[in-house]
């Protein structure tokens, strides 16, 4: 199968070129790499057009900024591999760990499969306490509406069947994505696994973005896709 890897960025130029060397060393022999540049003003463009562009298939420029959804949604639209997958460009989460994501797909079990930074026996580091609470509540919020059992909604670590994201408008533009794929992937009856995965997370000094106030928006999101819909 061919692996469509989309990295959405945005302000990452001290990680780009590693993540992108990570996700061409993650040993999928047919592999696609398109890369969402959001508008960065700290040299992350320059990096990409100077360096990456010719080691990646695809970079697409945002004219401005306008969110990690709306940076997965022109993604999307350019991916021609059997299955996609999403990773951010912050080293949190390990390319290595594709093959594993990959499983339930291949064995053709799954249509979907999220990769749990909460079912795993792999290191994951010990951060903000109310994140982790955060992001229990906002699964269990997301679950009574899915009627799924994930154990992290919130999870970058989306992987895909291309014809499934593709069937799917992405309305959102910011991290509400993760609540609205999810309730519509639940609405189309998709198989949905969850499979362990690590998870090396970084501070707001190392250059962590998501805040309250983004997950003030995901708790809506869950309300607007999983009740009003």
């Amino acid at each position: 199968m061919k692996l469509s890897v989309v990295i959405p960025c945005y302000n990452e130029r001290d990680t780009i070129e590693t993540i992108i060397e990570k996700v061409r060393d993650s040993g999928i022999s047919d592999l696609e790499i398109i890369v969402v540049d959001d508008f960065s003003t700290d040299g992350t463009r320059e990096i990409l057009r100077e360096k990456l562009e010719k080691v990646v298939d695809r970079v697409i420029y945002h004219a401005s900024n306008r969110g990690k959804g709306a940076a997965i949604r022109s993604g999307v639209r350019e991916v021609t591999g059997d299955v996609v997958v999403i990773q951010d460009a912050d080293l949190e989460y390990d390319p290595q760990e594709y093959e594993k994501l990959l499983k339930p797909i291949i064995d053709g079990k799954a249509d979907v499969v999220f990769g749990s930074r909460f079912l795993t026996c792999g290191p994951h580091r010990v951060l903000y306490f109310w994140h982790y609470i955060g992001n229990k509540i906002l699964t269990l919020l997301s679950n009574m509406f899915t009627n799924l059992n994930l154990t992290d909604m919130e999870t970058c670590y989306k992987m895909f069947r291309r014809e499934v994201i593709q069937s799917i408008t992405i309305e959102e533009d910011r991290f509400g994505f993760e609540p609205e794929i999810t309730a519509k992937v639940a609405r189309m009856g998709c198989r949905i696994y969850e499979v362990g995965i690590s998870y090396y997370g970084r501070t707001y000094e190392e250059g962590k973005k998501i805040n309250w106030k983004d997950g003030i928006r995901a708790g809506w999101c869950i309300l607007k896709y999983g009740l009003f819909r």
